[in-house]
């Protein structure tokens, strides 16, 4: 196959090449949701290879490109989505027919910080992945059957109130620099959609939480708290509620939409898992007092309130009938059961 243009690519050799059936580029899958889907994915579709194109930032782990390093069909590869030489170079290189995109930026205090680095990485390094691929698709000719698939959130919508829930019809009314820019990349891919025929798929999801999850989230930060024995932050007064979503759920949610969702189509995932602030950090000190005790201590004595963050959406919560109904998925694990799961994964 000669050398690779890309450093520390991982060449199959040709006689590996022929045996897998299509060539998938996995964006952004040595971060949290990423990690999970292409352990997830490389298991379930074993004659796929996944080009796994990762710029290893603060919120990924270079542990997981080792991990995937050792798997049959997966190719780790460093590098950022707004180079546009090497997305044009992976795309031919591994005749790739398939776009999973998770890689953003995705932390909303780091948003307010900083909110330019969000618009390059997750509205610019979209554009990039979108007009590349229907550059190439276009010249192989499988502009229809080739598929791009976007990770979105549902902090898109904006917030809500003590009742209702998130549809695929709701307008966008995103808060944060973060959600502004999930927003402006989800109409990108609409929009290339509709003017060029791109064959693309979108998932909102919930809040994700499970193995890999970055230490400044929110339940990592609960779990790391309380085993350096360092007071809990929670925003305000802790009454604000997301709806959670075992990340291994949502792994499975989006493989089906990428093989069965119908194009040009978005779908909302969710957990029917709504919990405030104050009911997570309540759960998670139980099963650690469980787990891992603590001399006698109960770990909810670690709670501690700070000033809530600018422009904190109050609820989010996702109705996920379109899914369900259309492609029969169901999330499969309680909020109970995957706390436990995720507890006993940091603690190992």
């Amino acid at each position: 196959m000669g050398s690779s243009l890309v450093p520390g690519l991982k060449l199959l050799p040709m006689s590996n090449k022929q045996m897998f059936e299509k060539s998938i580029l996995v964006t952004g899958g040595a971060g949290f949701i990423g990690a999970n889907f292409v352990s997830h994915f490389s298991k379930a579709y074993p004659h796929y290879r996944i080009i796994d194109l990762d710029a290893l930032t603060y919120a990924a782990h270079p542990a997981v490109f080792e991990l995937q390093a050792q798997m049959g069909n997966v190719i780790p590869v460093k590098g950022n989505i707004c180079d546009v030489a090497l997305i044009r170079q992976l795309l031919r290189q591994y005749s790739i027919t398939g776009v999973i995109h998770f890689a953003a930026e995705s932390h909303v205090d780091n948003s307010i910080a900083n909110p330019l680095i969000f618009v390059e990485t997750n509205i610019n390094g979209t554009a990039n992945l979108l007009n590349e691929c229907l550059n190439y698709w276009r010249e192989i000719g499988c502009l229809e059957s080739a598929r791009f698939h976007h990770i979105s959130t549902d902090e898109v919508y904006g917030s809500l109130g003590t009742e209702g829930f998130f549809t695929e019809d709701t307008p966008y009314a995103p808060n944060s620099p973060y959600s502004a820019s999930k927003a402006s990349s989800d109409l990108l891919v609409r929009a290339y959609a509709h003017t060029y025929g791109l064959n693309t798929t979108i998932s909102n999801c919930s809040n994700n939480y499970g193995p890999w999850q970055h230490s400044e989230k929110f339940i990592p930060t609960i779990i790391r708290k309380c085993l350096a024995h360092e007071p809990i932050p929670v925003y305000g007064k802790g009454l604000n509620i997301r709806d959670w979503l075992w990340v291994g759920d949502h792994c499975q949610a989006i493989a089906l939409i990428f093989h069965k969702g119908k194009t040009g189509e978005s779908y909302n995932v969710g957990g029917h898992n709504e919990r405030t602030n104050l009911q997570i950090v309540d759960t998670v000190c139980n099963v650690l007092n469980e787990l891992h005790p603590w001399n006698g201590h109960d770990y909810n004595e670690l709670l501690s309130f700070v000033n809530d963050r600018p422009g904190h959406d109050f609820r989010y919560a996702i109705d996920p009938s379109k899914i369900s109904e259309e492609l029969g998925w169901i999330s499969q694990t309680t909020f109970e059961q995957g706390i436990r799961q995720t507890v006993q994964w940091y603690l190992q």
